[in-house]
C-alpha cells in the first residue's frame, strides 16, 4: 500500500507501521479491534494516506486471512485473468474495511497500471536472488512491469511506449515489448532497470541509451545481453 515516493520514506513508513504491530503483525491485527487499531495509528500519515484508511485495510486484509486463509489462497480460488482477479479481491478488501476505494488500493477495472499490485506480484510469483516467491499458481508469463515514474522513462528511452501517463495501457505495452526478449518472465528487467531511477550514484541516460542502441540491432538478443546477467 505504501510503496510511493521515495524510498527512505516508504522505508520509514513501513517502519512505522510494524513497530505498533509488534514481531507478529499477522497475530496482532487477528487481536486488535478495529477500534484499537484505528488508535494506534491515529497520528500516522504516508504522503496523503491516512492511518484511519491504513487500519481499516489492514485489518480487512486480517479478515481475509481469517476467512479465505491469506491473499494467494483467495486469488487462487478465482476466476478469470489475473487483472479480474485482482478486481474482485480489491473489491473484497473495500467491502470488509467498509470504506470506499482511496489510493492506496488501486482498482484495476478503473485503468490504472496497479503498480503497487504489480510489485507485490512480482515478490510473490517471481522466485530468484531479488523476488522470493511462492505462489506457483499465477505463472511469471501472466505479470505485468510495475510501472512507476523510473520505468516509464526508461520505456521511452527504449522505445516501448510513446504515451506519457503510467496507466494499464502503458503497462501492457511495455510488458509486451519485454515479453519479445522474454515471453516466459517479461517482469524480471524491472529490478534492474529501475535501480537507475532510485539509486544516487547510478545514471539512467547513458544505460538505457545503449540499451536502446543494443535492443535495436538485435531485438531477439539473450536476456543476459540486455541486463548484464
Amino acid at each position: 500500500m505504501l510503496a510511493y515516493g521515495r524510498v527512505g520514506t516508504i522505508l520509514s513508513s513501513v517502519s512505522e507501521v510494524l513497530d505498533c504491530l509488534g514481531g507478529a503483525p499477522a497475530r496482532a491485527l487477528r487481536h486488535l479491534y478495529l477500534e484499537e487499531l484505528e488508535c494506534m495509528l491515529a497520528g500516522f500519515t504516508h504522503r496523503f494516506a491516512t492511518g484511519f484508511e491504513v487500519a481499516r485495510i489492514l485489518k480487512a486484509y486480517s479478515r481475509l486471512q481469517a476467512a479465505e486463509g491469506g491473499i494467494g489462497s483467495y486469488l487462487r480460488s478465482l476466476e478469470g485473468s489475473l487483472l479480474e482477479r485482482l478486481d474482485i479481491l480489491v473489491g473484497r478488501i473495500y467491502d470488509l474495511a467498509a470504506i470506499p476505494p482511496v489510493h492506496l488500493l488501486a482498482v484495476p477495472s478503473r485503468g490504472s497500471a496497479c503498480k503497487r499490485h504489480m510489485l507485490m506480484l512480482r515478490w510473490m510469483v517471481r522466485c530468484d536472488r531479488v523476488d522470493p516467491g511462492g505462489w506457483q499458481f499465477l505463472g511469471r508469463e501472466n505479470l505485468l512491469v510495475p510501472l512507476d515514474t523510473h520505468m516509464l522513462r526508461a520505456a521511452k528511452l527504449m522505445g516501448l511506449s510513446p504515451r506519457p501517463s503510467a496507466c494499464l495501457r502503458t503497462a501492457r505495452e511495455i510488458t509486451d515489448g519485454f515479453a519479445e526478449l522474454r515471453p516466459d518472465d517479461p517482469v524480471r528487467y524491472d529490478f534492474a532497470i529501475t535501480r537507475f531511477g532510485i539509486r544516487p550514484e547510478l545514471s539512467m541516460d547513458g544505460l538505457l541509451a545503449d540499451i536502446a542502441r543494443r535492443c535495436k540491432r538485435a531485438p531477439a538478443c539473450p536476456a543476459s545481453d540486455v541486463t548484464g546477467g
